[in-house]
């Protein structure tokens, strides 16, 4: 009986076995829970490394401020016009029987350009012609008889009132058949014939347009401001949209001193010499330079802000944004003349800066930002 007892050992022995496996696993557990209470401090760190670099340089590209020569100059838009038209008119009405001119062609002052039938106005003129004869022979006759006191001077007098008149009636008759010719009241070039062969002619109606392409005007409404710059006599550049790559000289021939009061405007009006590839009707750009700087500081037009404060841009000093508050000069194409503000060399952001702000971070990048680096040291 008492063997029994050796017995309950080995059931003890396998007891022993779970009892270590349940202890292994409570430590892997606790050893668990201590590296992920370790783990979170080194992620704080982490955090708070990357949270101490700030946020990230803003790329920008630069350009440095420089000297060139630099010109002052209103630029405008209008369309070319003819400096004479003439709408040819008939003075009398007949029979267009030739026309001697058509569209296209160059003519001249007191040129014929239509003939009509004028049997009637001949007529006419012979008429008055002979009565004109007839009183003149009575004249002479009654100054003769006067002086022999066979007629009365009354009668003298009437004579001679009479053939005034007859007269002045030949002279009206001759210019009424004058009429039956149409010439060119000025020169220039046809550009509108009205007129057939066999077409009546009435009186007053438009037969004929001629332009003078001699000289071409532009007229410009510029700003009430500009009164005291543009001049009668200064140079003037045109260029027209049908004509690229062309430009054509000329000058201010005139300017109207009285300023519009509705639209605060003046009249320019520029002449340009035609006859050639220039014709009415084109539309010209037209820039007018009044003063010219030869050693101006100058940035390009693209590095101003717009944000509808006074002229401003941002420079970069230590890779920092830094606004800067200019006064500006002239405007010449993509350049602007800065007279206070900046310095030669100081570079100035033409891309990127409408991410910036004061004291943004920034990282110059592209082909220009070599330029403005060693001045940046220099002044460093």
């Amino acid at each position: 009986m008492h063997d029994t007892i050796p017995a309950a050992a080995p059931r003890s022995g396998r007891f022993l076995p779970f009892a270590r496996l349940s202890l292994l696993a409570l430590a892997l557990g606790l050893a668990a829970c201590k590296g992920g209470a370790e783990g979170a401090p080194g992620k704080d760190g982490k955090g708070k490394q990357e949270a101490s670099k700030g946020p990230e340089a803003i790329p920008v590209e630069v350009s440095k401020a420089s000297r060139r020569s630099i010109a002052a100059s209103y630029m405008g838009t209008a369309p070319l016009e003819a400096r004479g038209e003439s709408q040819v008119v008939a003075k009398t009405s007949g029979i267009a029987l030739r026309v001697f001119a058509d569209v296209g062609q160059q003519v001249r002052a007191g040129q014929p350009l239509l003939q009509m039938d004028r049997d009637r106005a001949t007529l006419q003129v012979a008429q008055a012609d002979a009565q004109v004869r007839k009183l003149e022979a009575n004249y002479r006759r009654a100054s003769q008889l006067v002086e022999q006191k066979m007629v009365s001077v009354n009668d003298v007098d009437q004579l001679r009132y009479d053939l005034e008149n007859a007269r002045a009636s030949l002279r009206l008759a001759r210019l009424e058949l004058s009429y039956g010719t149409v010439t060119a009241p000025i020169s220039g070039v046809v550009a509108a014939r009205n007129i057939k062969p066999g077409n009546l002619v009435q009186i007053n109606t438009p037969i004929f347009t001629i332009v003078d392409t001699s000289r071409l005007e532009a007229t410009l409404n510029a700003p009430e401001r500009e009164i005291e710059t543009l001049k009668a006599g200064q140079s003037v550049q045109l260029a027209v949209d049908a004509l690229p790559g062309k430009t054509f000289d000329g000058h201010i021939d005139r300017v109207s001193p009285v300023v519009d009061s509705g639209s605060g405007t003046f009249r320019v009006i520029c002449t340009f010499d035609g006859g050639g590839l220039l014709q009415p009707g084109m539309f010209g750009r037209i820039r007018i330079e009044y003063d010219q700087r030869a050693n101006a500081l100058v940035i390009p037009r693209t590095a101003l802000l717009e944000d509808g404060t006074s002229p401003a841009v941002y420079t970069v000093k230590a890779n920092k944004a830094v606004r800067s508050a200019l006064t500006l000069g002239y405007t010449d194409g993509e350049w602007v003349e800065v007279r206070e503000g900046l310095r030669e060399g100081d570079p100035v952001v033409v891309a990127g800066k409408a991410a910036l702000r004061e004291g943004s971070a920034v990282q110059v990048i592209g082909a220009k930002a070599a330029a403005p680096a060693a001045p940046q040291a220099a002044a460093q």
